[in-house]
């Protein structure tokens, strides 16, 4: 379980780009909403542990529990779905709350189906590229995608497949099959698409659908609109260096509290805002170097299951990242999804970092190990 592991091989510039993003987090959430700081400090804190515990343990031993992985998460998942020990928020059942403290499954069923599926892939990855093995590993993957869907949180389920498709490519999926598969989702796509413009559709819900119509035609469902659109204003008012953290400047979108909840998915509007465009540059930036960071130590490690749980953490955090910054500046519709490292939610936080434990996992153990016998 645990190896004699060589210092050199810590990944110590990873665990600076994390830290220095969530630190710079902590701080724009103070502002943003000040009551909620203390936790998110608690968060990185534990969030650290955690991350320093997860990197000492030798990722093939985690995966040994791959069946028991699998069932946990869809545990965690079924007490939402069945209404047990839930708790509601804007309309949706996504927490769990016990004795007052609550989490959010979905967060870590992130981290828990790049685990399985790297060791699913890894296993069978001489059949990737046949039918009961694509068809076995879209039923595992469809389960925990519906029952989080079903809460209704589709941004993460959306998350969930963009993962599990990335796991699929990296794992060696056929380029013959990519084709054929694009040459049928894309007029599907944009069937779907025509549909769920219709005013009469009823394939997604309500306030699902108002969302994208509220950023198709934002003067004509102003009411859902408006958050998106304050956000723009609230970026682009901050100009190049910022109105400055804690500021109690009228003109400030955010103390004029025209963006409910900035401390969660709104998060980087309020950076825009208070840290102005070096602030926000800075963040994203970060943000990129971890993705890049993770996709390194991928390609030195000693197996495919490492390189599949590098590849999934970066493009969990990749793809998260990206919706999350389009919606804010209004280039795609409000999905829900908070910014990694940066956004309020402890669930979240520790999930992340977890990610980035098992990733620095794999970077102790770089091919040359395996190679030289150790």
């Amino acid at each position: 379980m645990l190896k004699q592991y060589q210092i050199k091989n810590y990944n110590f510039r990873l665990i600076f780009y994390v830290t220095a993003l969530t630190i710079i987090g902590i701080s724009v959430i103070g502002s943003a909403q000040k009551s909620v700081q203390n936790k998110q400090i608690f968060g990185l804190v534990l969030s650290l542990f955690v991350m320093t515990v997860v990197s000492l343990i030798d990722y093939s031993f985690i995966l040994r529990f791959n069946w028991l992985i699998y069932a946990f998460n869809i545990g965690l998942l079924s007490l939402i779905t069945l209404h047990l020990f839930g708790g509601s928020g804007g309309g949706a059942v996504r927490w769990i709350s016990i004795a007052g403290f609550r989490f959010q499954p979905s967060e870590l069923s992130k981290v828990l189906l790049i685990l399985f599926f790297a060791w699913f892939f890894g296993k069978y990855q001489e059949k990737i590229n046949t039918l009961p093995v694509i068809l076995f590993s879209g039923v595992l993957i469809f389960v925990p995608w519906y029952m989080i869907e079903d809460q209704p949180d589709l941004s993460t389920s959306i998350v969930i497949a963009v993962i599990f498709i990335a796991l699929l490519f990296l794992a060696g999926l056929s380029y013959k099959i990519i084709a054929g598969v694009l040459a049928v989702l894309i007029p599907a796509g944009t069937l779907f698409i025509y549909l769920i413009l219709q005013p009469d559709q009823k394939i997604l819900d309500n306030y699902q659908w108002r969302r994208i119509m509220a950023w198709l035609q934002p003067d004509k469902y102003a009411t859902d609109a408006y958050q998106q659109q304050n956000s723009i204003m609230a970026i682009g008012s901050g100009q190049l260096w910022g109105k400055g953290l804690n500021n109690d400047t009228a003109f400030s979108v955010k103390n004029g509290n025209y963006i409910p909840e900035p401390q969660t998915d709104f998060i980087f509007a309020v950076a825009g805002e208070e840290l102005g465009f070096v602030g926000s540059l800075i963040i994203l930036v970060l943000l990129l170097l971890i993705v890049i960071e993770c996709i390194l130590v991928g390609r030195k490690a000693k197996d495919l299951p490492g390189k599949l749980i590098c590849g999934g953490v970066a493009a969990w955090i990749g793809f998260q990242t990206f919706v999350n910054i389009c919606v804010v500046t209004g280039l795609m519709p409000n999905t829900g999804l908070p910014l990694p490292f940066v956004s309020y939610g402890l669930t979240s936080l520790v999930s992340l970092f977890i990610g980035i434990g098992l990733v620095l996992n794999v970077g102790l153990q770089p091919l040359k190990y395996r190679m030289e016998g150790f």
